[in-house]
């Protein structure tokens, strides 16, 4: 589906970009990838790594600012949504440019990519989207809503969004493994509650599913990996066994286990080998066989959350994970 495509991934100089563009041009040989972004810089340094790739483009633009959007996205023929405001406690002190950027930025995306005729959006969630307690979280479910009723304002010029939704993407920037990894040899590692558990996914997980939604899309599903949980206080033990821990709370809009799919949307969730599929609540479209495909319904009051989760990542198969990723780790 991608090859030969043009392709736009919004906040493309992230964690995720960084992964998804070098996966992206090998996997599929697309015929142009466009990093939109509003840091110069960031865009700089990732030119380099692509010095004498044509296929790579960069135009700095916002997602605030749809006019720029609108000029972005001539001939796009794919888009991954990206770009967030996206820490937390930064999104706490600082909500009104949350706002601007997870939600305005998502209705601006979603209307030029309907007047530019763009074919299918993915656009990029979180766990914390799930019965949100903190800003972030409530933004973010806020911009899930606006893509899947996306597919309803789209009409007659076709195109298609839909979500995925994943946690704590090990070794991103910012992330608990570099940070922990970045302090270790002070002795002492602050730890917010021993009980605290997080899901677990690699970068390379999170593209992969980006591609599969890209090819499995009808319009308005939401896609929830299934992937591994973790305790933080496991987390640090393996990362520094040696050190001391300082329980330091939790922190404001912080939950004690995070959660990718709630009671409620279990109405409307499928299960699959890989995956979860969360079908919309709207226009009847969760009975549509052609979204349901092959999937199986959950049980009613089911439940996806990272301390009732049957899969956990044990502390060994952390060691050899980040012995694989050692140079890469908080790099992008």
């Amino acid at each position: 589906m991608l090859e030969n495509a043009t392709i736009l991934i919004t906040g493309g100089t992230g964690s995720f970009g960084n992964t998804f563009v070098p996966l992206t041009l090998a996997k599929y040989n697309p015929k142009k990838l466009i990093i939109f972004s509003r840091d110069e810089m960031k865009q700089w340094d990732m030119a380099k790594k692509f010095h004498g790739d044509n296929r790579v483009r960069f135009f700095i633009g916002d997602v605030r600012d749809k006019d720029r959007l609108y000029r972005a996205l001539v001939d796009v023929d794919y888009v991954v949504h990206a770009a967030a405001t996206k820490i937390v406690p930064t999104a706490e002190y600082n909500p009104f440019e949350c706002v601007k950027t997870n939600i305005n930025g998502a209705m601006n995306l979603i209307d030029a990519c309907i007047d530019r005729g763009v074919k299918r959006v993915v656009a990029l969630s979180t766990d914390k989207a799930s019965s949100p307690i903190n800003l972030y979280g409530a933004t973010k479910l806020a911009a899930d809503k606006l893509f899947v009723a996306g597919n309803s304002y789209s009409g007659e010029h076709k195109t298609r969004f839909a979500v995925v939704r994943y946690g704590n993407v090990m070794g991103s920037r910012g992330s608990v493994i570099p940070f922990f990894m970045s302090i270790r040899d002070r002795g002492l590692l602050p730890i917010t509650d021993e009980r605290m558990t997080r899901f677990m996914i690699s970068l390379e997980q999170g593209v992969s599913l980006v591609w599969h939604a890209f090819e499995d899309m009808v319009g308005g599903e939401i896609y929830v990996k299934k992937i591994p949980s973790m305790k933080m206080i496991d987390l640090a033990r393996t990362i520094a066994p040696e050190a001391k821990f300082e329980f330091v709370g939790i922190r404001p809009g912080e939950k004690l286990h995070e959660q990718m799919i709630g009671v409620d949307d279990s109405f409307y969730t499928y299960e699959y080998p890989e995956h979860f599929k969360i079908l919309p609540a709207i226009n009847g479209w969760d009975a549509c066989p052609e979204r349901i495909k092959d999937g199986h319904k959950v049980p009613m009051g089911f439940e996806y959350t990272s301390n009732n989760n049957p899969e956990w990542m044990t502390p060994d198969a952390l060691t050899q994970w980040i012995a694989l990723n050692r140079e890469k780790i908080g790099s992008i």
